[in-house]
């Protein structure tokens, strides 16, 4: 996502029209220094006031913030300087002459509900104009499926591949359509200048069309607990061929791979390790070192050595038995892992040492 320095503008050319930009009627050219980005290569570092613009959309929506800024500005700086001489010019004197007070000025009058009342128009044309553009996806868009869940963010390709990262092609409109397991989560892409809530038991969307190949990062904007800072997805943007390649490479996840091998990339795909660990300390879960043969003590008073039937049954139906000292907190995987990727994961802990 290479930032060069540039000044931001509406996007107006037929190319951006075609992957769903609206051509901007707005007029306005904004001071540019304040905007430039400097030339970093690889990196998400933006300039002064924003993040780089990773996405078409992110240019229209800093010239509305820039234009409201200097237009709240400008008024700050009339208020205050006119504020500042009336109460020189009209202070309290030791002999004051009395003076008429005048009743009303229509002029003044007019003028002074008439400029702003066509400036509030206008900023609420600007806003709109943006705010729709903004939550209108256009139909050809290729679409994803990102799931929200302490902690962590899996997303689900046409294909119906399944990762822990969020991977799009340059230049294409893509679609999110976004659904949460458990809490309110809110999926944040600051660079793409999108945020959107995850509420359980409905669906919500945000897209964009990037145009900087490079990574980024999707965090969640809205607290869920206790390992809310970290729920984090890796985003990357790939040119067109890239990515196909990289759809082609990651399609079979247990292709090519060992039992051990595979059980181990879906526990990092799955967002297991916002959870759990493998050297024995302790997050939200207990450790995975040493768990398989071992016995468990449960909240209720039970207790049961570490199978393959118990690894199984903490991933399908995680409340059944809860491990003494630790909350309630693992999500099910139900209707998410095939049998073979199960196998995979048992294989993967019980390798854990």
């Amino acid at each position: 996502d290479s930032a060069g320095a540039r000044r931001i503008h509406f996007a107006t050319d037929s190319q951006n029209c075609n992957q769903g930009i609206k051509p901007s009627r707005m007029t306005f050219s904004l001071i540019p220094f304040l905007l430039q980005q400097p030339v970093r290569g690889e990196t998400t570092q933006g300039g002064f006031w924003f993040p780089v613009q990773g996405s078409e959309a992110a240019a229209q929506q800093d010239e509305v913030f820039m234009a409201l800024f200097y237009l709240i500005g400008f008024s700050f700086l009339v208020i205050t300087v006119a504020a500042a001489y009336f109460a020189i010019k009209y202070r309290k004197s030791k002999n004051p002459e009395p003076q008429p007070s005048p009743s009303h000025n229509n002029t003044l009058e007019i003028v002074w509900t008439a400029i702003p009342s066509v400036l509030m128009v206008w900023v609420f044309y600007v806003g709109l104009e943006s705010f729709v553009d903004s939550k209108q996806a256009p139909e050809d868009s290729y679409e994803i499926k990102a799931t929200g869940q302490k902690w962590s963010w899996i997303f689900t390709y046409p294909n119906g591949m399944k990762h822990n990262e969020l991977h799009a092609p340059l230049g294409e409109n893509v679609r999110i359509v976004l659904d949460s397991r458990d809490v309110i989560h809110s999926a944040w892409i600051p660079e793409f200048r999108i945020k959107m809530d995850v509420v359980p038991g409905r669906y919500t969307e945000i897209w964009f069309n990037a145009n900087k190949t490079g990574n980024y990062t999707m965090k969640c904007a809205e607290y869920c607990g206790t390992e809310h800072s970290s729920m984090l997805a890796k985003v990357v943007i790939h040119e067109p061929a890239d990515f196909e390649g990289w759809m082609e490479e990651n399609g079979d996840l247990l292709a090519d791979l060992s039992p051990v091998e595979a059980g181990e990339k879906l526990f990092t795909m799955r967002g297991c390790v916002a959870c759990h660990t493998t050297d024995g300390s302790v997050r939200i879960g207990p450790s995975l070192k040493g768990m398989f043969g071992s016995e468990r003590k449960f909240i209720d008073g039970s207790s049961l050595v570490a199978d393959e039937n118990y690894i199984r049954e903490s991933l399908l139906e995680p409340m059944t038995k809860i491990v003494e000292g630790f909350a309630p907190a693992m999500p099910t995987f139900q209707g998410q892992l095939s049998s073979e990727e199960i196998d995979a994961i048992i294989e993967f802990i019980k390798s854990v040492k």
